[in-house]
């Protein structure tokens, strides 16, 4: 038999899948200058390969089938397994449509397909529910699949076949960059563990199954193969809590070091499973960079959805280690919690900067069905297009804050974010005392400038008024004057404009 294999691309959009919102993908449309060279670097640099139709490859090759990837162009096939997303339905269900007039069987696999059968179901011959290997090894037992097909969680993660990566991209070394740790082309990612032990209500990871890792020689295995077969590579593990065992992290770097395995690595983690100490040992075995999520400055809001605060002072002095070691740091934000005001945003972009993470990501809070909080916002939700479910539109109506309001606060978080002169210095992990001094200085005299000229960057932790007033921006209507006062003192401002 031979199965295609389908991550279908395609569009001018910032799109990632996989694994990314556990599934569900995001979407960067850019509506700012800046959000559109976010959008172009997104695009180079975070493109990797769908590790869950690498396993299927692996379960389709080992049971002896021919096996072809495609990213849009139609190939002949028996059977073709897309990759869903809601951020990209349309063109996905196309593709099939597309597919199955040409004889194809078509089958869906992810958590859009899953959750959200109605979207992918007049375009499909079969969609998998749930971690799709179980149904998998049916289908490459030779049995024809049809409708809706429940895969089990396969508990023991050690028994899965390496991903097989040869029908979905060709081997090659990336190009590495001048300060950055991800090189273009190049890397590979790897799943160390599947779901999430944590419990945040807005969180899509948990919604297959339960909380389950790999041995740590299992993985080591892995990473021994892809060094055999195809050199050494970067390396994204994409659980989203890398190092929530701490000492099956340390086994983990003490077996890269003692197999010799050459790889640079990332992961994504939460700040309150690092110390000093562990960060030392994960750089010396290839750690290079490594994404958190920080979402909010209030305690209180983060508790509201099940997240446990992390204090600001630990936040601080991991990032100061991450610098004296020379890892590069992403934290993620999310605007538009129901406990949010303007302030309470305006407060985080300013912590956003004073924390100092290498690059930020900034999103709109996105109520993803099956969560927690899509029952909870349900009858909130303005939105009937599932593609703007993409981690950068309001899709409901926030108590206190307009959605242009919140589009424009985001606008305003990348603006003040990435043009100021620290970004940059942190960027070329310039530390010195000397150029911090000169580098805060700039800083100093950039806020001077945009408190003449406030724009989307000018908004600080200060009370922001709106007026009612609206005008038609990038992503939708913002607000037309945005002024900021300080306390007790009358707004004097003129009108802010786009950046």
């Amino acid at each position: 038999m031979r199965i295609v294999l389908a991550d279908v691309r395609g569009g001018k959009d910032s799109i990632s899948k996989d694994t990314v919102a556990g599934g569900f993908g995001s979407r960067l449309r850019p509506f700012s200058r800046i959000t559109h060279v976010i959008a172009a670097l997104k695009r180079r640099l975070h493109d990797l390969p769908s590790v869950h139709l690498a396993y299927a490859a692996a379960i389709a090759r080992q049971a002896g089938h021919d096996v072809v990837g495609s990213n849009g162009p139609l190939v002949d096939a028996d059977v073709a397994i897309v990759l869903s997303s809601l951020v990209d339905h349309r063109r996905e269900t196309e593709w099939a449509r597309a597919m199955r007039s040409r004889g194809v069987r078509v089958g869906f696999i992810g958590l859009a397909a899953q959750t959200l059968p109605r979207l992918f179901e007049r375009d499909a011959d079969f969609i998998i529910s749930g971690e799709p290997e179980a149904a998998l090894m049916r289908l490459a037992a030779g049995d024809e699949l049809r409708g809706l097909v429940t895969s089990p969680a396969i508990e023991d993660l050690d028994s899965l076949p390496f991903p097989v990566w040869d029908p979905l991209v060709a081997a090659g070394a990336g190009v590495r960059l001048p300060f950055g740790a991800r090189p273009l082309g190049g890397s590979l990612p790897v799943l160390a563990s599947r779901s999430c032990p944590e419990f945040c209500t807005y969180c899509p990871h948990r919604i297959q199954a339960t909380y389950r890792a790999r041995s740590v020689d299992n993985i080591l295995d892995e990473l021994q193969y892809l060094q055999q077969s195809r050199g050494r590579l970067h390396i994204v593990f994409r659980d989203p809590l890398f190092s929530q065992d701490r000492e099956r992290v340390l086994a983990l770097c003490d077996g890269i070091e003692r197999r010799e395995i050459g790889h640079t690595f990332e992961c994504e983690t939460r700040l309150d499973r690092l110390d000093g100490a562990l960060l030392g040992t994960m750089h010396r075995a290839g750690l290079r960079a490594m994404s958190f999520g920080v979402e909010s400055l209030a305690a209180s809001t983060l508790k509201k959805v099940g997240r446990r605060p992390i204090p600001e002072a630990h936040q601080r002095a991991i990032l100061a280690r991450c610098r004296e070691l020379g890892i590069v740091t992403a934290a993620f934000y999310v605007f538009g919690f129901l406990e949010d005001t303007a302030d309470s945003i305006a407060a985080t972009i300013d912590h956003s900067i004073e924390l100092g993470s290498t690059v930020a990501q900034f999103k709109i809070l996105t109520p993803y069905p099956g969560t927690p909080l899509f029952k909870r916002l349900e009858p909130l939700i303005t939105e009937n297009d599932w593609e703007r479910f993409d981690g950068f539109t309001p899709v409901f109506n926030h108590p206190a804050i307009a959605q242009g309001e919140l589009r424009f606060l985001l606008g305003s978080a990348y603006t003040r974010f990435y043009m100021r002169p620290s970004f940059v210095a942190n960027y070329l992990r310039l530390s010195t005392p000397g150029v911090r001094r000169a580098v805060s200085a700039l800083d100093a005299r950039v806020d001077r400038v945009q408190a003449r000229h406030p724009a989307p960057h000018a908004v600080g932790a200060r009370s922001l008024r709106v007026d009612p007033a609206t005008t038609e921006g990038p992503g939708g209507a913002m607000p037309a004057t945005l002024r900021r006062t300080e306390p007790g003192r009358a707004a004097e401002h003129p009108e802010a404009t786009w950046n």
